[in-house]
């Protein structure tokens, strides 16, 4: 049985990829990690049992014996470690965002063409079980067409820039490094977005934090549909669940939330009953790995492992990831310039 070696880069989120060595009947094993914390990465090596625990991205690509990289480095280092994976004719798992600009989620695509290789943007919304219940829901009809729907991720940053002081100091760009989760899971369901109209602000929660920090986005799609995302991250946590998608369809609507390391709901009201109540699912709490994502993670890497093995496009993909980047840079512009903007999707 062949098996597939991983390499990771990055030793925060990176370090949750290294538990799927725990799971036996995988074909998927991490062999690899690098990051500029020596003694982090020391500790990895001998708690997983790694070959490589090295400080230099490029040699961790050289590695013959390294079929898989996995890119979970800070944002704006995305693009650097991604296309020099895929050079090497490497597949590549990147976590979100795919990158932070238009013109680098050009250049992987392209590349990922080029070189025939399978490419995973790991948007964990996709693999959380509130949201991929409403879509199983509505790929199975019970939601019938959707009307309009809206998507949230709301998160007082604050405490993540005492753990990642990156995030203050590069600093973070929040409409790719966190609107694209609310993006994503709405292109999921509804397809392309045609064009995209934003406003932004500063909330001065974090004064030295230099960029505009909370998005409302109004998009509307090709297949003619609309949706608004609420992103807001320079604000102090508000009373409601940190991740929220809501389809509001011809037969039923249903809501989904999430918050990190607290679980969340799904709640459906189907036309078809009489009694129109809340039918209500509630979803326990996952606490593994980096800010409780470990199993998430582990759903997306065993969706690769199949894609490997059956030759599949892994969901999303490159393009997928791509066409998010592209809504995110189109919401940029229309900040700057107060029109709504055309989102490129000719990928």
């Amino acid at each position: 049985m062949k098996e597939y070696n991983i390499g990771v880069i990055g030793s925060g989120m990176g370090s949750t990829v290294l538990e799927i060595n725990n799971y036996k009947d995988s074909k998927l094993r991490a062999i690899g990690i690098c990051s500029l914390e020596e003694d982090v990465i020391k500790s990895l090596k001998e708690k997983y049992n790694l070959k490589y625990a090295v400080t230099n991205y490029k040699e961790l690509i050289s590695k013959d014996d390294i079929d898989i990289i996995a890119v979970f480095s800070f944002d704006h280092l995305h693009a650097e470690h991604c296309i020099s994976a895929l050079e090497a004719g490497k597949h590549v798992i990147c976590t979100k965002p795919l990158v932070t600009s238009l013109e680098d989620a050009k250049k992987i695509v392209q590349l990922v063409r080029e070189k025939k290789v399978k490419f995973l943007v790991g948007q964990t919304m996709r693999y959380e079980p509130q949201f991929s219940t409403i879509k199983k829901m509505y790929d199975d009809g019970d939601l019938g067409q959707i009307i309009i729907a809206e998507a949230h991720y709301v998160h007082d940053m604050r405490p993540v820039f005492k753990m990642t002081p990156w995030r203050l100091t590069v600093p973070q760009d929040f409409m790719y490094g966190g609107v694209c989760h609310p993006v994503d899971v709405l292109r999921w369901f509804l397809g392309d977005v045609e064009e995209v109209f934003a406003y932004a602000n500063k909330g001065n929660i974090t004064p030295e934090y230099p960029l505009k920090g909370n998005f409302i986005l109004s998009l509307k799609f090709k297949s003619g549909q609309i949706a608004r995302i609420l992103g807001a991250y320079d604000i102090i946590h508000p009373p409601m669940p940190m991740m929220g998608v809501s389809i509001f369809g011809t037969k039923g609507s249903a809501i989904g939330s999430f918050t990190d390391k607290l679980g969340g709901q799904v709640k459906i009201i189907l036309d078809k009953f009489e009694y129109k109540s809340d039918q209500v699912i509630n979803y326990p709490a996952e606490t593994e790995g980096a800010y409780g994502h470990g199993l998430t993670v582990i759903r997306y890497l065993r969706h690769f492992e199949e894609c490997l093995e059956k030759d599949l496009t892994p969901i999303p993909d490159a393009v997928e990831g791509a066409k998010s980047i592209a809504v995110c840079s189109a919401a940029w512009e229309s900040v700057n310039t107060g029109k709504p903007v055309k989102v490129f999707n000719e990928f």
